[in-house]
């Protein structure tokens, strides 16, 4: 399986939400990367966040971004242990 550039910033930007509480989230400014931006409209549409230019977790973004952080401790864990 690829994982293209577009999966690997949606990923990245769930890395980015605090998951230990709802009341704060993130936004995406017009400076950042056209990546970062078109990330952001793709997690909007999947309806994992609140606005377009990121927002808060919506219940569904909640769990896409635990499984995520989770998978990337776990990764990072594995490289660290080498």
């Amino acid at each position: 399986m690829h994982l293209d550039n577009d999966f690997h910033q949606e990923v990245e930007l769930l890395t980015f939400f605090n998951l230990s509480t709802s009341q704060e989230g993130i936004k995406i400014h017009h400076e950042a990367s056209s990546e970062r931006i078109s990330a952001a409209e793709r997690l909007f549409a999947k309806g994992l966040i609140t606005q377009q230019d990121g927002g808060y977790l919506t219940p569904l973004g909640q769990q896409a971004a635990e499984h995520v952080q989770a998978l990337v401790r776990l990764l990072s864990a594995a490289d660290n242990a080498d």
